[in-house]
């Protein structure tokens, strides 16, 4: 993979603020000129003590600094409302430009994996959930989507496979870093499709699985369908309620813990709860 350009901190605020909704760069820019005007207009103290002499020192350094803050976060985050603006643009065209081009029986093809991570954040913010992309490490990194709606938050995870299937272990890693980060429910998203055995561990878990066939009829329903796009639930486990899933602690660091197997050993072949953060941290629970 490509390395990024060495890019400026204006820059770099730019790039996340872009990575937000537009409406909420602009309430960060409108904050934070408030906070670095108030105190670059902020008298200085009177000097009544020698001892107080280094924090004025330091308390005017901070109102010099916040003299330029105060124009230069407000403009970063505008400038990134207005990426934010433009990208929503784009994402919207290139769903209607895919809903356009399905064929029956045809997956998704043809786009690139930012695009396919676009195309699937465009299709849960037609069913009302906050998203934010958080610019992952590639056509197979982490969570590419954080998603929000009436009050939970829920975590996704697109994946472009068109010639294999998505196995279980891409699913047990997610639900790890699912109930790590609080998540109260998640989707894996693919082109392709799920092995058996990967269904079999989804369910009950919270974590729904859309394959390629599902994403392509919510992006044909967005064209034929006018204001009523198909309803994405966040979990479905054969209509039984889903419950908050409580993981064992790590041990040794208290972390939260994954299912793992055993590679090598007497044990080889069977699985453990494993600690999120190894290999920094080696605990380990039977199971």
């Amino acid at each position: 993979m490509a390395r990024r350009r060495k890019t400026s901190t204006f820059e770099d605020i730019v790039y996340i603020a872009s990575r937000l909704p537009w409406w909420l760069s602009l309430i960060i820019a409108l904050g934070a000129w408030f906070f670095f005007h108030s105190v670059a207009t902020s008298p200085p103290p009177t000097l009544t003590d020698p001892k107080q002499f280094g924090q004025m020192i330091t308390g005017q350094m901070f109102r010099t600094i916040s003299m330029f803050l105060q124009f230069i976060i407000p403009v970063a985050f505008c400038f990134g409302a207005i990426g934010s603006l433009f990208g929503r643009y784009k994402r919207r065209k290139l769903m209607g430009d895919v809903a356009s081009a399905i064929k029956p029986g045809k997956t998704i093809e043809g786009i690139s994996w930012q695009q396919f991570e676009q195309l699937t954040g465009e299709a849960f913010r037609r069913q009302g959930f906050t998203v934010t992309e958080t610019g992952g490490n590639g056509p197979d990194g982490g969570i590419d989507l954080v998603l929000h709606k009436d009050g939970e938050k829920y975590l996704v995870q697109c994946k472009q496979w068109r010639s294999l299937k998505v196995g279980v272990a891409v699913i047990r890693e997610f639900f790890g870093v699912m109930v790590a980060q609080g998540a109260v429910g998640g989707f894996v998203v693919t082109s392709g499709a799920f092995t058996a055995e990967a269904k079999s561990f989804a369910s009950g878990r919270g974590i729904r699985l859309v394959e390629g066939a599902e994403l392509n009829r919510w992006i044909a329903a967005s064209r034929s369908v006018q204001g009523k796009p198909p309803v994405i639930t966040p979990v479905q486990t054969n209509s039984v309620p889903v419950q908050k899933v409580h993981l064992p602690t790590c041990p040794v660091c208290g972390s939260a813990m994954q299912r793992r197997i055993a590679k090598r050993g007497a044990n080889a072949g069977n699985e453990f709860w494993g600690c999120l953060k190894y290999p920094a941290c080696r605990g380990a629970v039977n199971i």
